[in-house]
């Protein structure tokens, strides 16, 4: 067996199991509130902002890593990659502190506002679950040297991590005018 399928099967458990877990700990920890479960902590409501922001700086990670393989800058690109990857992580984790110390903000639009508000929101939980398996096998395949499955898969994924963060910032401000 080559070196680039052991790296493979090395992370194809993971992919799974994280693509899995992920999406259920955040629902699960969605509906934990520590305040109303007799914690003292002060809801952190100012997180919003700041999470919103990590997502456009998402977005502009992601399209500067597209530019810099389309310039042959490797080096650059795998560089932009992690840290757009640290970026997610870091918007996970600041989205579920907020979500477990504040109470969720309901969208106060009316009309047409609200139809497209809600298709944008749906849309953008949706792909934020599919985008986990997409983002770590692309990942995976550039671990593994095996840049032609990479190219293929990211093809597919950047799109739509794409639309995932830029969609978390247009959710934000749309929401923004309803919070408490």
């Amino acid at each position: 067996m080559n070196t680039q399928n052991t790296t493979e099967q090395k992370y194809n458990k993971w992919i799974w199991i994280l693509s899995i877990v992920i999406p259920v700990a955040v629902a699960a920890l969605f509906g934990v509130n520590l305040k109303k479960m007799g914690f003292d902590v002060e809801p952190l409501t100012f997180l919003p902002p700041i999470y919103a922001t990590i997502n456009g700086f998402t977005a502009v990670v992601l399209v500067a890593a597209v530019v810099m393989i389309k310039k042959g800058n490797r080096v650059a690109h795998e560089r932009l990659m992690k840290l757009a990857i640290s970026l997610s992580v870091c918007f996970l984790v600041l989205y579920i502190g907020y979500h477990m110390t504040s109470e969720s903000t309901k969208f106060g639009g009316e009309g047409a506002i609200k139809f497209i508000y809600y298709f944008i929101l749906i849309t953008h939980i949706i792909l934020s679950v599919a985008v986990i398996p997409l983002v770590l096998i692309t990942y995976v395949k550039a671990l593994a040297k095996r840049f032609d499955k990479h190219k293929k898969i990211a093809r597919i994924t950047f799109p739509i991590w794409l639309y995932v963060a830029v969609t978390g910032v247009v959710v934000y401000f749309m929401i923004s005018p309803y919070y408490a």
